[in-house]
């Protein structure tokens, strides 16, 4: 990695040097040896101050969306992608969210982050793209691809009885702190405005009880479940471990199989199964 680091700092550089980009979006360390944080890099001095370790474990993917919304017009940035920011970017653009023409993407190759002891991230272990998929310059070589079973956690409460299964969600959804960590990190929760933010009476309450708790997970999963990159940001960033990815993986498992969905974001062209018709889709449901 130190070699995808010295390439990453020396890149960045020359592009804020030459005016190709007024932006490097990427990790720095933070305040302990093993923990870094997203960082913004506007000169070739700042550049430096880049990283590349075990230990970049946030996605910046969101990051170059929340600064493409206050740049100016004609701003081009650079992003470091790996294959989940990769995802991410390509569904910002299939979302009509990013303009490629306007973002640079350095790919850096990646074989799993670490928590601060050092273990693999649960994310990671689950990961299927460790490859950036779209970039206009590859930072270092590519790293062998994996297949792990990312559905194993589904099946465990598919299996439950209807009994088990209430039980579990109500335990999972008495947890939640209602803090929106989860759709604040999500690179696909790109919404105007969250249906949680909105005033109509009805819709969304404010308490912070199981029910709206259930409402708001489920609704969000909805809404992201044929645009999650699965890269397992929301349940990382989620103060109260709830198993966010269970959710999101159950419903990425259940369009597979009823409309041949497939993983989302490895190209900038994928199809939404939940905004397209089709006189063949499957109603066993209706």
């Amino acid at each position: 990695m130190a070699d995808i680091q010295t390439a990453l700092r020396a890149r960045a550089a020359e592009l804020l040097t030459n005016g190709e980009v007024t932006m490097v979006i990427g990790w720095e360390n933070g305040r302990f040896e093993n923990q870094t944080t997203p960082f913004f890099a506007t000169t070739a001095a700042e550049a430096e101050r880049l990283v590349f370790n075990d230990y970049c474990v946030n996605t910046v993917a969101k990051y170059a969306f929340k600064e493409f919304k206050i740049a100016a017009p004609d701003a081009k940035l650079a992003v470091c992608v790996r294959g989940c920011d990769s995802r991410g970017i390509n569904r910002m653009i299939r979302d009509n969210q990013l303009d490629r023409q306007r973002v640079y993407l350095l790919g850096v190759p990646c074989g799993g982050m670490h928590d601060r002891s050092g273990q693999l991230l649960e994310k990671c272990k689950n990961c299927t793209v460790k490859n950036p998929v779209i970039y206009d310059e590859l930072l270092g070589e590519a790293v062998e691809e994996s297949q792990p079973d990312r559905f194993e956690v589904v099946r465990r409460f598919e299996e439950m009885d209807r009994e088990k299964r209430a039980e579990y969600f109500n335990e999972v959804f008495s947890r939640c702190i209602r803090c929106y960590a989860c759709r604040e990190v999500c690179p696909v929760c790109t919404c105007r405005e969250c249906f949680v933010d909105q005033h109509d009476v009805g819709w969304q309450g404010k308490q912070n009880n199981p029910n709206e708790n259930r409402f708001y997970n489920l609704t969000r999963v909805f809404h992201v479940a044929d645009r999650c990159i699965e890269c397992g940001e929301c349940e990382r960033a989620c103060p109260m471990n709830l198993p966010l990815m269970a959710f999101n993986r159950k419903m990425v498992k259940d369009l597979d199989d009823l409309f041949q969905a497939g993983e989302a974001g490895l190209d900038a062209a994928g199809s939404n199964a939940f905004g397209t018709y089709n006189l063949s889709d499957a109603e066993e449901f209706m």
